[in-house]
This record gives C-alpha cells, structure tokens and sequence, in this order.
C-alpha cells in the first residue's frame, strides 16, 4: 500500500467543491483509496459523506493511501489536486 501525505491548501478546506472534485477522482481512479487526518482511521475516500465527517481544513494535514497497481501515480494526482488553493 502507498501513502502520501498532504497538506490541504483550499480556503475552504475538504468540504462542499473541494470534496466532491476529491472523490470524484477517487471514483475514476478504480482502485481503493483512504484518507485520514494524520493520526486517525481511515475512511474510504470514494464516500462524499466520510470524507465530509474528516472536518479538514485549510492547512490541515491528511493521509491518502491507495492499493493497486497504478497506486503511486494516483496518488500523485489526487496529493495535487488536495494542495491546490
């Protein structure tokens, strides 16, 4: 499993837009993917409602991890698209 670590970077933080672009990607992805606050448990990241109940915001620091064959360059797309602003 890969993990990268990202720091939120929209105003907003993961919320409304943000986090519907987020697991939006997710989707198209096809593999599984979580997110966490640092520290805490996971949650599968294909879920508007748990990435929602994460509360993150702006500055905030989350775990993304994903499995599968494709797993390092997903998370590269999804570690850009949390830190944009």
């Amino acid at each position: 499993m890969s993990e990268r670590n990202v720091t939120i970077g929209s105003p907003v933080g993961l919320h409304a837009r943000p986090a519907a672009a987020f697991v939006k990607a997710v989707a198209a992805a096809g593999i599984p993917v979580t997110v966490a606050r640092v520290g805490s448990t996971p949650v599968d990241a294909r879920s508007i409602l748990a990435v929602l109940s994460l509360n993150v915001g702006q500055g905030d620091q989350v775990v993304v991890a994903a499995e599968g064959p494709t797993a390092d360059s997903v998370l590269d797309d999804l570690a850009t698209l949390l830190e944009q602003e």
